[in-house]
Formats: structure tokens, sequence, C-alpha cells
């Protein structure tokens, strides 16, 4: 039986279920969004003279979940296009609707009894293959199915996401023992391969595993906080990015996910872990269930371990007291910072977490914090195995994947020595389960291979078992180790895909573009050309894509006023993405994260680009005080203005586009909204999936061959506006800056932009080559490097990080 996943339902209009709706259809799957009635008028509705029977009543909550869900931020839509595919309605009056769905999922309230109730109304309306799944987050998918046919159960089982569905990665499916494989393996396919999600098969057992092992960790580390007198800003100093979790640490992820959420889970899983060793851990405090009865929640209602105030006119966040209870003024963490100082030095994470925890046994009072956050984790998961999971890369995936930590506790272990850090957590006080020592004993590894193969230790079978790899999920680190490195310099590397496909990769600092990174290229360029390859694919596997001019790589030249350097380098660069544009080979980019600056006119120089759904795309130029100079005002004229003279559109409102999007420093807030602002094409393919973008990225470079590629060129592709179009945009560029809507060098920057957008002060409009263009951009760009407002703007970039509005 094939399935083919259509049209879904989401049932539950809450935080979650329209979460869920929204990114289905982020993905352009039609979603038929409902909830319940309401019993009631409000006020509004009576003066109204409605009734309950009125179809703007009936969906009221339907629709209030929809907005909230739309005001969300960070966005839960990647395009506001896409809410136009969830259809509202109510779970009484559109009910018979969701026989029309191929998947249904509920995400109502966490209660076994309407779960049940649901179930028993979904039978009744289920086509015979529909899948339905339930995203709780630990009531038992066998008691939820109770009651319901053998059919409906063999397409039943649980999707948990985790929140927000469309950033955090991790989707546990929850099988039980009904579930027919051949239907969970096809909603594994669509999840991974539509959602994007990194999937986790989980045992049906209290919490899964993400949540499971997360609660336990961040409850002992509360407990550990509370007795040993450590204060808020303290612990999450150490305990976000300096041992590889998020900015969110601890206690701001607790306001983020919600305290009264976290107290309700923690007392919930008690109850429901009778058998468990650790479980008095939930009762060693009654922190939680103070902040809940004094309404102190977290983020969703402005206060939890931090409440949001204002000093001098500024925002701050000032944290709770862990022992009065009430809000203090921002300190720091002062008694931490010595610690904190001198381990940022140390970049491997394992290295750093060795040397931390080395202080910890000398009695270091923030490094034994670091100890309380990461030995009962590994040593709780250890002993968890193989009551929820069998493998321990299924719990490493549930961690990295649904609490962005860098590692998984298992993966950190092993990186820091088995047998070592057992003997660590041993002293700590932890004790770990006999398959620890029967592991250690034999000499064997948590992760290793098998003939070639990543392979990790299942603790059922008592060995190493494949990792199963989608061939799309292409590792460029193993590749490289493998020997297939052609070039490489501290800046990029030119790789060996296979199948007659190199691959050109950035690794320097933030992927910026410097002088070794554009020498990379060239010889990719030339190894393209004269060697037996077929096409490129642009692309790399760190954080982002590309964050754009290396500042530094210039900044010391226009210090020296080395213009005819400067200039020199802009048309050499210029020159090399022109040749990635007119390659006769296909050249594919694959942006995805940050693409900022030069990094935007790196991919738009490609045949086509095979972007990741998160990219964060734009030209963020005019922070540093100056225009894109790279072929990017030539390559939006080329995409927008003169496409929209070469089909007979509105050429002004094209440059408005272009000018907009350029001059406010618009950046798109996914791959949608990139072909929105013209920064991507719309025949440009979105993989949801980050781990399948090398892999799809060469699949289009495969494609475009085999359809017999040829690059598109053409002699003079750009539309120059002339001198009227440039006399109406100064206009507009001066009433801004009247108006205080622009800064004063904003509206100098907002100038030399459409004067190279607009091709100078030609007397009427005309067709123009793109060296006439790019002449424009690098002419403009000299000018204003000399200016020293725009010194200023580079200068206050580089040390604040952000830009300066002078």
């Amino acid at each position: 039986m094939t399935y083919q996943i259509k049209r879904v339902g989401v049932i539950g209009a809450g935080t979650m279920g329209a979460a869920i709706a929204a990114l289905v259809a982020g993905t352009g799957i039609p979603v038929l969004l409902l909830d319940v009635p309401p019993d009631s008028l409000t006020a509004e509705e009576e003066a109204k003279g409605l009734t309950l029977s009125h179809p703007q009543v009936r969906n009221r909550i339907v629709q209030q979940g929809f907005e909230r869900m739309r005001k969300a931020r960070p966005s839960n839509l990647y395009s506001e296009r896409s809410a136009e595919l969830i259809t509202l309605g109510n779970t009484e009056d559109d009910f018979p609707r969701l026989a029309e769905c191929d998947w249904i999922v509920e995400a109502i309230v966490e209660q076994i009894g309407p779960k049940q109730a649901l179930m028993a109304r979904l039978e009744e309306v289920r086509k015979p293959n529909a899948i339905v799944t339930t995203n709780t987050s630990g009531i038992p998918i066998r008691i939820i199915a109770e009651g319901r046919s053998e059919a409906f159960r063999r397409h039943f089982f649980g999707s948990h996401f985790f929140n927000p569905p469309r950033y955090l990665r991790l989707l546990e499916i929850i099988p039980g023992d009904e579930a027919d494989p051949a239907v969970v393996a096809a909603f594994r396919r669509f999840a991974e391969e539509r959602l994007g999600k990194g999937v986790v098969i989980c045992k049906d057992r209290p919490n899964f595993i993400g949540n499971r092992i997360f609660v336990y960790a961040g409850q002992v580390l509360l407990n550990f906080a509370l007795e040993h007198g450590y204060q808020v800003e303290e612990v999450d100093a150490l305990t976000g990015p300096l041992i590889g979790r998020p900015n969110t640490a601890s206690f701001r992820l607790l306001d983020q996910v919600g305290i009264d959420v976290m107290a309700y889970v923690a007392g919930n899983l008690y109850d429901a872990i009778p058998d468990d060793e650790s479980r008095e851990v939930y009762r060693h405090n009654d922190l939680l269930q103070r902040l809940v009865a004094a309404g102190k929640l977290g983020k969703k209602v402005g206060q939890g371990f931090y409440k949001e105030g204002k000093r001098d006119g500024k925002r701050e966040f000032w944290p709770l007291d862990l022992q009065t209870l009430e809000y203090v003024p921002p300190q720091g963490a002062a008694a931490v910072d010595e610690l904190i100082a001198s381990t940022r030095r140390i970049k491997p994470l394992p290295d750093r977490l060795r040397f931390i925890l080395d202080r910890a046994e000398t009695g270091d009072r923030g490094a034994k914090l670091v100890a309380a956050a990461i030995y009962p984790m590994m040593a709780y998961a250890a002993r968890r195995l193989p009551e929820i999971a069998d493998s321990v890369a299924d719990v490493d995936n549930a961690m990295r994947w649904g609490f962005a930590h860098d590692m998984g506790p298992f993966q950190l272990w092993q990186a820091m020595g088995i047998a070592e850090t057992a003997a660590r957590m041993r002293a700590f006080g932890e004790s770990l389960p006999a398959w620890v020592d029967q592991l250690i004993a034999a000499e064997g590894h948590f992760y290793g291979e098998l003939d070639g193969v990543p392979a990790a230790y299942n603790v059922a079978t008592g060995q190493l078992e494949p990792i199963a790899r989608d061939p799309r999920a292409i590792d460029l680190a193993a590749l490289k180790a493998a020997g297939r490195e052609l070039f490489g310099n501290e800046s990029a590397s030119v790789i060996d895909l296979g199948d007659g496909v190199l691959c050109y990769e950035l690794h320097s600092k933030a992927n910026t573009i410097g002088g070794q990174a554009v020498e990379m290229l060239i010889k990719a360029l030339d190894e393209l050309e004269q060697g037996p390859w077929i096409g490129i694919v642009v692309g790399n596997q760190g954080p982002r894509f590309s964050a754009g001019l290396d500042l530094n790589d210039v900044g010391a030249a226009v210090m020296a006023g080395a213009w005819d350097d400067i200039d020199e380098y802009a048309a050499l660069v210029q020159q090399t993405f022109r040749r990635m544009r007119d390659s006769a080979k296909p050249i594919v980019s694959a942006p995805f994260g940050q693409t900022l600056g030069g990094g935007v006119e790196l991919s738009m120089h490609s045949a086509a680009s095979v972007a990741a759904a998160e990219t964060y795309m734009g030209f963020v130029e005019f922070g540093v005080g100056v225009i894109p100079a790279w072929g990017g005002c030539t390559e939006m004229n080329r995409r927008i203005i003169a496409a929209a003279a070469r089909s007979g559109n509105d050429t002004l409102k094209a440059f408005q586009q272009v000018f907009e999007t350029i001059a406010l420093a618009k950046v798109a807030t996914s791959a949608h909204e990139a072909k929105e602002l013209g920064l991507l094409r719309p025949t440009d393919r979105i993989v949801f999936n980050p781990d399948y973008l090398i892999g799809e990225a060469k699949r289009e470079v495969l494609r475009l061959v085999a359809d017999g590629y040829t690059p598109q060129i053409t002699a003079k592709p750009c539309y120059a506006l002339g001198r009227d179009v440039l006399a109406a945009a100064r206009i507009a560029i001066y009433q801004m800056r009247e108006g205080g809507f622009a800064t004063p060098y904003d509206a100098v920057l907002a100038e030399k932009l459409a004067y190279v957008l607009c091709g100078g002060e030609l007397s009427s409009a005309q067709w123009v080559d793109d060296g006439y263009m790019h002449n424009l951009e690098r002419t403009t760009v000299i000018e204003l490097l000399k200016d020293e407002r725009t010194q200023a703007r580079a200068r206050h970039m580089l040390e604040h990080g952000k830009p300066l509005r002078n």
C-alpha cells in the first residue's frame, strides 16, 4: 500500500496544534484546522446580537488560535502566503471534512478522557488508509487507542512534535505494539522528507525519550542550584553555549517552555514511573509549584525566572532571587566569570568540558555546577536504556534535535573517554547500569563503524549496529577524512562528491568571503573547466552559508587608502562570480541559515539554487555603509527590473521592490520569503531536511546535466531606467530624510544605490551589459569607502556586531 499525504487535518488550535498546521502548510499541503465551538458568548458578540449558532461565533476559538499563531515571533509560518492553505473550522460543523484527510493529528487538551472520545469519533469518519496520530507528550499511546478497532490501531501512533515545531527538528514517533510497521515507515519518510524532521522511534514509555531525560536533568540541576546557593544568572551563564547548549541555557528555557508546564509534567511523571530509581528528584523541592501559585509562569505572562523591566530607559531582564522569590536588578555572573573567560579559548566542546570538569574536582564553584548539569544527565540516559530506547543514537538525536544540544550525552561521553568519564561520574555520586561496565570491560564504544558504515551501540543486542542513513545525507567532513578533498586552504575547500560533481565549501570564520576563499573558488572553476567534472555544488555544513564579505580582509586596504587594490579585488570577484553564472557546466548553490551580503551574491550567481527552508537571506551592506558590489545590484536588476521590462510589466514597481530590498536591508526569514524578495528564483527548490541539502543540490546538478544544460547568456541582460526614474527616487529619498524616516547618511547611501540600479544618469531607459553595471557598482563603492561615515559604520560593526545609524 502506498501512502501519500496530500491533505492534513489538525484537531486543536492551541499553541502546538496551530503551529503544526503552519509547519505543514509551509510545505505546500492544505490543512484543515479545527477546534471546539464556544459554549458561551463574549460581551462583544452579545452587543452585536450574535448567537451561538452564528458562523463567526462557532469558529471563534479556532480563529483566535490561528491569529495567535500568525502573530508569534519567531514566526511559525514560512511565509504569510502559506497561511492561505489553512482552512479553519470547528469540531461539530466541520468534523465530517476530516474524511478528506490522509493524516489527522490530534493536539487537544492533555487528558485521557477527551482524547479517547475524540478517537472514537475519528474512527467513524476517517477513510480506511488515513493515518491518525496524537501529539501527546506523555500519555501512553495504548491507552489513547483503547476500544478502537484493529484497523484503526494499525494506523494509529504517537507523533510528538517539539515546540516550536518549525524550528526544533525532533519528531518522536511512538508506534505502540499494534501499529502497522509499513504505515509507520511511510509516515517516517514523509516526516523526514516533507516536514524536514529528525525522527526518533520511541518506546511507549512515560515522556518517551527527549522529555524523560530533559525533565530529569533539569530537575536535578534546579535542586543542585538551590542546595548550593547558585543564582539564576550564574546558572544560565554556565549552562548555555559554554557547555554546548543554546543561549536559553536553563532558566531562560524554563521560562520559554512554561513553568506551569514543567511543574505539571514533573508531577505527572512522578506518578507514572513507580519503578524509576530516580523519581524522588521531583519531590526534592516545591519551587516550581510556588512559582505557579504566584502566577510566575514564564515568558507567556512576562514573569518567571526572569521579568522584563526598565532602568534608565533601557529594557532589562531582572532575574528571580531563588531564596526570596523577588526580582532583583541584573548583576551578571562575576563569581564564575574567570572560569568562563579561561574556557572560551578552548574550541572543541569535549576538550572544553574536560577542562571544566577537571576544575570541578578541585572545588571550583562554577565547574561543580557544570558537573551537575552533565554527569546526572549522562548517567540517567544510560540507566534508562533499554527502557525508553535500545540505541544510544536515538537518545543522542533526541537531545540534539529536540533541545539543540551540540552533542548528545553518549556522543559527549565517548569523546571525553568512556571509562574515564564513567569513573568521574561515580565519584560524583552517580550510579551506572551493568551494560556500561560490560561495554568498558570489552573495550567497546558507543559509536564506531561496521564495514565502513557508521554504527551505534544497541543495548538490547549488546553490539554495534549500522545507523540508517539516507544517501542524500552527504557528510562533507567524512568525505574529507576519506581523502576526497582535492584542494583546500584556511577558508575554503574543493571536495569530490562523486558522480563527477564537485563541492566548493566555505569554512572560514562565519564563512565570510575573503581573498583565500576567492582564490579557492577560482581554482574550483579552473578544475571544473579543465577536468572531467560535470558540475559544482556551492555549499557547506557549518552553522551558516555565509556572513558575506570579510570586513577585516578589506579593512587594512581601506586604512592604507589602497583604492586601486580594492577596485581590482572587487573586479576580480565580479569576474569570478560571472564565470560561475556563465559556466558551460551547471553550478548549483545550496544556501541555508545566514546568507548575507556577499553570501547572497555568491548564491545568486549559480545556475540554480537548492535552498534550505530555514534560509535567512538578505543584502545587509547598508549596515556597513556600502551597497552590494560583487554583482548583487546587477543580478537584482537582471532578475527583477530587466525581467519586468521583457515581460511588459511595470518596471517602476520592479525598481521599487529591488530598491527597498537592498536599502531597507530586508532579510528573508525563510527560503519562501527569499523567493518573494527575488533573492531566490521561483524555480529554485526548497529542501526541508537540512541533512539532505548537499545531496539534493548534487541531484540538481545531475538533473541539469541530464536535461542538456546550457547557460543563458544575454549580451545586454540589464535594463537601465535612466535619469527620470533616478530623479523620482531622489525626491522620495529626500522626503524620507525630511520626515525622519532615514538618517542623513542613510539618504546618501540610498541615493547611491538608486544611481546604480537606474544605470546612472542615462538620458533614456535602455538595455546595458552587466560589465557596465559592474563598473557602476565598483565606482560607487570606492566613493563610499572613502567617506568617513562609511568607515565609522564598518568600525562599529566590527567592534559591536550591530549597525551604526549615522
